[in-house]
């Protein structure tokens, strides 16, 4: 069981919390008999979390969420670093963005398919006042993977996802034929190189997704992460869907 203990960090909008997962259950045989032992573990996931303007007067109201997933270079122990690209900087930047933005961070060392992010999402859901019918997932490089990852892993959770630089297994896009997707990467990439989107996108379109979405910036290396969270186009795609079966 999750369990999640929150904090302010900065004024009215930005939180962390922690959260804790039990990981593992061990089992030892002794004289003919098994014992079952569960062994937990503390798992500590902190986040930043950016609550739109109007969240706390318009008490009644749901409102769409962003979960962002970071890069490899923002692992570790110090969260604000999750707030150095993407949506969270837009919100730093000044930019009025109506959405519930959430953006957790992966210890070091560890990728995001490790983490408990859908659990997480629970957890928001239960916390705070999402539409669940308007839930979005995004990220930049280890995070465009992650999006990738649970995008396929919980397949109709998501009104749509955007990854960015990032890649994953062709084979698993037959989870995802109806899902609104919009990928992005940089034509000069070297670290993640543009085939490991494309090959995901023609995936999608041979199991019939329709909707499926390429951009690819042709002076971009790595950072194609830059232009995707400032474009205001990003943000109105992701407000055009959301789940009919949740309305």
């Amino acid at each position: 069981m999750l369990r999640f203990f929150m904090h302010k960090t900065l004024p009215s909008v930005l939180l962390v919390a922690l959260a804790f997962l039990p990981l593992t259950t061990a089992r030892a045989q002794l004289t003919g008999e098994t014992f079952v032992e569960e062994v937990t573990t503390p798992r500590k996931l902190d986040y930043l979390l950016s609550l739109p303007r109007g969240y706390e007067a318009e008490s009644e109201k749901k409102w769409p969420l962003i979960v962002f997933l970071h890069g490899a270079g923002e692992r570790g122990d110090e969260v604000e670093k999750v707030g150095v690209h993407g949506p969270l900087k837009r919100i730093r930047e000044g930019a009025d963005l109506p959405f519930i933005i959430a953006s957790p961070q992966c210890p070091a060392g560890e990728w995001w398919t490790e983490q408990p992010v859908l659990e997480f999402i629970d957890h928001l859901e239960a916390t705070c006042r999402v539409d669940a019918s308007r839930l979005y997932l995004t990220g930049l490089s280890m995070g465009g993977y992650g999006t990738w990852h649970f995008a396929t892993l919980a397949p109709h959770r998501f009104a749509a996802v955007a990854p960015v630089c990032g890649g994953g297994v062709p084979y698993r896009m037959r989870e995802i034929p109806h899902l609104p997707v919009w990928a992005f990467h940089g034509a000069k990439d070297t670290v993640v190189v543009p085939d490991e989107s494309e090959r995901l996108v023609e995936a999608l379109k041979k199991n019939g997704n329709k909707t499926v979405r390429f951009t690819v910036y042709p002076e971009a290396a790595h950072d194609s992460w830059t232009a995707t969270y400032q474009n205001p186009e990003l943000y109105e795609w992701f407000l055009s869907h959301r789940l009919a079966s949740k309305n």
